[in-house]
C-alpha cells in the first residue's frame, strides 16, 4: 500500500528557508515521478515542483529560482528544499504520487511565512 508522510513544515520568517520532506513506502521513488502541491487558504491545490524518473525537474513559476525538489532513493523520499520564502508562500504542503492509474496523497504539512 502507497502511503506518504510529509514533515518540515513550520512558521518561518520572510527570507527564510525550510525543508519539507516526505517519506515514501509501497512505491519505488525512482521509478515514480513525485509531486509537491500547495493549497494556500481559500485558493485551490497548485503544482509547486515535480521531478520524473529520470531526475527531470519542474517548477511553477512563482518559485522557480528559490525551491529546489531532489530524492534520496537509501531513504525512499522526497524532498523541498524552500528558499527565500514569502508570505505568498503560505500554505498546507502536499506530496504526491500516481501508481497504476491511481492518485496517492499524504496528509501536508503547514509552511507559514510571517514576521
Amino acid at each position: 500500500q502507497v502511503r506518504l508522510v510529509e514533515s518540515g513544515g513550520g512558521l518561518v520568517q520572510p527570507g527564510g528557508s525550510l525543508r519539507l520532506s516526505c517519506a515514501a513506502s509501497g512505491i519505488v521513488i525512482s521509478v515514480n515521478a513525485m509531486y509537491w502541491y500547495r493549497q494556500a487558504p481559500g485558493k485551490e491545490r497548485e503544482l509547486v515542483a515535480s521531478i520524473n524518473s529520470g531526475g527531470d525537474t519542474n517548477y511553477a513559476d512563482s518559485v522557480k529560482g528559490r525551491f529546489t525538489i531532489s530524492r534520496d532513493y537509501a531513504r525512499s523520499a522526497v524532498y523541498l528544499r524552500m528558499n527565500m520564502l514569502k508570505p505568498e508562500d503560505t500554505a498546507i504542503y502536499y506530496c504526491n504520487t500516481w501508481r497504476q492509474g491511481k492518485a496517492y496523497w499524504g496528509k501536508g504539512t503547514l509552511v507559514t511565512v510571517s514576521s
